[in-house]
């Protein structure tokens, strides 16, 4: 009986912890949600915005910017990492680091200076024991826009004084809610239309629109209010895909958790039903052993 009331004990074990796991995966499936909107609502506008700058841009070698000039000679790169400040949620922050540690691998010997935002990234560079620039971990699960142009204005500045030759952010690129990928950006210089730093392909076969602005004032004028405001649409985009892709890892793998526990619930009943029935049986052998020994 011991045995079974030992399989009781574990089950109950097992059945609080599903409660966590489904209350938690219920929080994750609330907040997806409302990271979903956000990122989603921000992306035309990064999008238009974008392809203005890309336009205008393209106006001539007379257009000049420190944001679209390359700096050859600049000591280092620059690689901002995005992790999350929570656990349980899957593969997602070693899917960012993994990505982080490839590009750092191959631009490490040239010059490169990283800042991680999250707990996770801090201390993942703690263990390793690489030195980091600027380390960040007051940026919750709602990023506001005030909370990242700062970040912004300071890698502006920093490549405007050509401290760097290109500044990069992994994180975790949000396609689908099926599908989402770690992918190390270009931030800076600016040389794409796509949001997350890739150039936009030509519908194979279509035909091209170009569409045709009149400018007041100047492009170089434009130009250079709308750079910087690029940069910074750019970058919260990648911290509400970021939030978006934690909130489905973790979503999926309190899913897990909980079909896994429900699994095992049923197992330990299983197991609990066959001790029972065994100590039940030793219990009737017993009876009728001692009545037969009284006959």
């Amino acid at each position: 009986m011991a045995k079974a009331r030992q399989i009781i004990k574990r089950r109950k074990a097992v059945q609080n912890i599903r409660k966590i796991t489904r209350t938690m995966q219920l929080i994750a499936t609330a907040r997806f949600q409302q990271a979903y909107n956000r990122a989603v609502a921000t992306k035309p506008y990064t999008q238009k915005l974008t392809e203005l700058v890309s336009q205008l841009s393209a106006g001539g070698p007379s257009l000049d910017h420190p944001l679209l000039r390359q700096n050859p000679d600049a000591p280092a790169d620059m690689l901002l990492v995005i992790t999350s400040n929570r656990g349980l949620c899957g593969g997602y922050n070693g899917n960012v680091l993994n990505a982080a540690m490839e590009f750092i691998h191959a631009r490490e010997k040239s010059g490169l200076e990283i800042h991680c935002v999250g707990r996770k990234g801090v201390a993942y560079f703690k263990f390793l024991r690489r030195p980091l620039a600027a380390a960040l971990t007051t940026i919750g699960d709602r990023p506001r826009f005030e909370d990242v142009a700062p970040i912004a204005d300071a890698m502006i500045e920093a490549y405007s004084a050509g401290r760097f030759r290109s500044i990069q952010v992994a994180y975790m690129r949000f396609i689908s809610t099926g599908k989402q990928r770690a992918e190390v950006a270009q931030l800076l210089p600016i040389t794409a239309l796509g949001e997350s730093g890739e150039a936009k392909p030509t519908p194979a076969g279509g035909p091209t629109r170009e569409i045709q602005y009149e400018f007041s004032p100047s492009p170089a004028e434009l130009l250079a209010a709308l750079l910087p405001q690029t940069i910074k649409a750019r970058l919260f985009q990648c911290f509400n895909d970021a939030v978006v892709s934690e909130q489905v890892a973790r979503m999926v793998a309190m899913k897990s958790a909980t079909d896994a526990a429900g699994d095992m619930i049923r197992d330990l009943t299983r197991r609990y039903n066959r001790a029972r029935q065994s100590q039940i049986t030793l219990e009737l052998l017993d009876i009728v052993g001692g009545a037969e020994a009284l006959q």
